[in-house]
């Protein structure tokens, strides 16, 4: 669901800034993200199979994997292809794009294709890289890839909004990692909370809200945002019943799935509210 919000959000600034949408390219640009998005998670699901990490962990709705290949292994190698292929349709939506609207979507595309291609295998090993990078694809590179192919320039009011999803992004994958701690460790990885624990990665959560919140305001109270922009303040209340719940129940992991099905909602909620603002009545 994140992928047609952020592409939502994009579409909103350029809207604003074009005054019409090709919708071809929308379509265009939807597909390439939503193809971007299952490339980096069948990848995931291939290396986490391959090196046993899919046979440890908890499945939960938000973590630990799908367990699809434990239950038909002889995929994995089709599992393979479908990434490698959602990448390659990816990368031809995004050589389209760059003959017909410029090489300007060229650094963006190029930061998207690594994050991809190196998010399971070596970001999760970096504790602030991994933390980052889901937030860099679902906000800077998709919000604003939206609205410079859509519109064929740069934007600062879709720089700011793609913040958002940016630190909720990061916030939502976050969470998400605290089931998977033990087994995550013991395949190599070394992401956030496994570096700094759980106390610490949950004030690190409180610290995105708090920036998504000061994003929110700063952009609106300064009118690169839209004053109905405040509304999207609304959702991210739930931000603060997540935060709370994480700091009490972070090691439990069936008291934490009800905040991270809340965090789940504000992730989506807020960029949707936020882009509704920016469209003109």
């Amino acid at each position: 669901m994140l992928t047609p919000v952020s592409i939502f959000l994009g579409v909103c600034t350029s809207f604003v800034s074009a005054g019409q949408i090709a919708f071809f390219d929308l379509f265009l640009v939807l597909l390439g993200a939503v193809f971007a998005h299952i490339s980096v998670n069948t990848f995931n699901e291939y290396f986490d199979f391959r090196s046993g990490l899919d046979a440890t962990t908890l499945k939960t709705p938000f973590s630990g994997g799908s367990g699809a290949l434990l239950d038909h292994p002889e995929a994995v190698d089709r599992v393979l292809w479908l990434a490698i292929a959602s990448l390659s349709i990816t990368i031809i939506v995004g050589f389209y794009f760059v003959f017909t609207s410029g090489i300007l979507i060229v650094p963006l595309g190029i930061a998207g294709v690594l994050i991809i291609l190196t998010y399971t295998q070596w970001l999760n090993r970096y504790p602030f890289l991994c933390l980052v990078a889901p937030g860099l694809g679902f906000g800077p590179l998709m919000v604003v890839g939206t609205h410079v192919v859509l519109t064929g320039g740069y934007s600062i009011q879709a720089f700011v909004a793609s913040l958002v999803p940016f630190f909720l992004a990061n916030n939502l994958l976050l969470l998400n990692q605290y089931p998977d701690i033990a087994p995550d460790k013991r395949v190599g990885r070394r992401h956030f909370p496994i570096a700094f624990g759980v106390t610490t990665s949950t004030l690190v959560y409180g610290a995105f809200v708090v920036a998504t919140c000061a994003t929110i305001v700063t952009g609106a109270s300064t009118q690169i945002l839209p004053e109905a922009s405040y509304l999207a303040l609304v959702p991210m209340t739930l931000a603060l019943v997540v935060f709370f719940g994480a700091l009490k129940h972070a090691t439990s992991v069936g008291q934490l799935m009800p905040y991270l099905a809340m965090n789940v909602l504000v992730t989506v909620l807020t960029p949707i509210v936020l882009g509704m603002s920016i469209i003109p009545g």
